[in-house]
């Protein structure tokens, strides 16, 4: 690989590497290093161990910042979600990651430069490249830019999944009586369904919402009623 096409690479994620070896050595995958008798160090192993260090503490950071009222599992469940291969192979796919790794040809003709595992190694390798390259700050910068959509995507799935989990852990924190779920209402044809539920404790609707299923119904009802609450927004 030429520096011209590391330059590219360098518009996409608009940071100017001082020096450039750093990012060819995080696009350089162990099996076109074995491959080409490179030295054993001169993989982007070691720059990926960094990477997802400095990424964790990034993520970390910005999410305890940023979500004030988020308890401690809630942050955990957020940064996972964020920083784990499938997200981070993603984010690699939307920046092209794959047009820069150097695999072996055993690892290219497999695949290789389509594998989640491949493309989140190499995403957290360029952010080790950042780091030794511009300090925390520049990575920080990088990881946010690269990111912060991911963060806020994933907060709403949790929110969607944990919604009816969650009004339950709210609504027994002062009182004993049950959570009851009614289906009030359904539209379109049978292959098309559409529901209404409504949430209701101790003789009091807390929420309604829509959905495809029954279930989906009952989460949107829980949402509703959670961000009636001030609880979600």
């Amino acid at each position: 690989m030429n520096n011209t096409n590391l330059e590219q690479f360098e518009e996409i994620i608009q940071y100017k590497f001082s020096n450039i070896e750093l990012l060819k050595k995080a696009f350089t995958h162990s099996s076109y290093a074995n491959e080409k008798h490179i030295e054993k160090y001169d993989n982007n192993e070691r720059l990926e161990f960094l990477g997802d260090a400095v990424l964790e503490l990034v993520i970390s950071d910005y999410i305890y910042n940023n979500y004030a009222h988020m308890p401690e599992g809630e942050l955990t469940k957020l940064r996972a979600g964020t920083v784990c291969e499938t997200s981070l192979a993603e984010r690699a796919r939307d920046i092209h990651i794959s047009d820069f790794i150097m695999l072996g040809k055993g690892e290219e003709t497999t695949g290789g430069r389509r594998r989640d595992s491949i493309l989140a190694d190499a995403f957290e390798a360029v952010i080790g490249a950042v780091y030794l390259d511009g300090g925390i700050e520049a990575a920080r910068r990088h990881i946010l830019t690269q990111l912060e959509g991911t963060v806020g995507k994933i907060k709403l799935s949790l929110n969607t999944i944990d919604c009816k989990t969650r009004l339950q852990e709210e609504i027994q924190k002062t009182s004993k009586e049950p959570i009851h779920y009614m289906i009030v209402g359904e539209s379109g044809p049978d292959h098309d369904k559409l529901f209404t539920a409504a949430v209701s404790h101790d003789g009091a609707t807390l929420g309604m919402g829509s959905g495809k299923s029954k279930k989906e119904a009952e989460q949107s009802a829980a949402m509703d009623a959670l961000r009636k609450m001030n609880i979600i927004k």
